[in-house]
């Protein structure tokens, strides 16, 4: 078996060559910022919401922050515990008639922006719909690193796996403080990129504390996998990174950023200040995630 690692430095991304694999986009952040003992910011939105041409402007925001990933939410009108806020995201964008051709339109539009990796957050039935071979040329052509499929049956999520990796993409799965250890252990073979954390039970919002239920979970997967671990579900302020230096290699923040646009939909806030809000909760949430363990 060849034994080679070899340091890349394409585009501010450091890859690794390991027995003729490149590294994924995904997966090379992550490595960079261990090797500065960093933590990751990751931002979601809605796709559509409030329209795409500002969800791209929104991208933009984001990225000239310097986040370190962005997951984008593909509207879907049954989600996956989303709560309210992001429900009612989804809902806009999709009484707006945003589609999902329009939506990697409109992400392939910004191909030449030196964006960060774009996680896409989609239901099943949605990739199911369009072909999961097709769907992921898609995903491939607008340049996104990899897919969050959250309501994906246990039973098909190996074939997918395989699917998604040979494309040169990431298939990331989420694990909670409530999944079975026996389950994860399963969940952990269909799974690259990094591992979606669920801080807490239940759907997404926004929470005060973290749970010691989610550092119990975070310490026992150290143990059984090499791959990233990102907290999600509940992360809203800088606040919430410190208890999981050290334990966590990232944090995804949600409601707390979608609740900008509810504020846009409802007639308080315009579209420069949303991008100036959005632009500043970003960069204190870098400072928290970034500062050296």
């Amino acid at each position: 078996m060849l034994n080679v690692e070899l340091n890349l430095l394409t585009n501010e991304h450091e890859y690794i060559l390991r027995e003729n694999r490149v590294e994924s986009r995904i997966a090379a952040v992550f490595h960079k910022l261990k090797s500065n003992q960093q933590m990751a910011f990751m931002p979601f939105i809605t796709a559509g919401d409030p329209d795409l041409e500002g969800t791209k402007n929104v991208l933009k925001e984001l990225s000239s922050k310097d986040v370190d990933l962005i997951e984008i939410g593909f509207p879907y009108s049954d989600p996956i515990a989303d709560g309210p806020v992001i429900q009612a995201s989804y809902t806009r964008a999709l009484d707006a008639k945003v589609s999902v051709p329009q939506i990697l339109a409109a992400i392939k539009d910004l191909k030449d922006e030196n964006l960060p990796p774009m996680v896409a957050m989609v239901s099943y039935a949605i990739v199911f719909r369009v072909g999961v071979d097709q769907f992921l040329t898609h995903c491939n052509e607008a340049g996104i690193s990899g897919l969050i499929i959250p309501d994906l049956p246990g039973s098909e999520a190996a074939e997918v796996f395989k699917q998604v990796r040979a494309k040169g993409l990431d298939l990331i799965q989420l694990v909670a403080p409530t999944t079975p250890r026996s389950r994860v252990k399963e969940i952990l073979q269909s799974c690259s990129g990094f591992v979606y954390c669920i801080a807490v039970s239940g759907i997404t919002g926004e929470r005060q504390n973290v749970a010691d239920a989610l550092l119990e979970q975070l310490k026992w997967l150290r143990e059984e996998t090499s791959l990233p671990l990102a907290v999600g579900f509940g992360i809203s302020q800088p606040e919430h990174v410190d208890p999981l230096r050290g334990l966590a290699d990232g944090v995804i923040v949600g409601s707390a950023i979608v609740r900008e646009f509810q504020k846009m939909a409802d007639g308080e806030a315009t579209s420069g200040g949303l991008l100036e809000s959005i632009g500043a909760f970003a960069e204190s949430m870098n400072s928290a995630a970034h500062v050296s363990n």
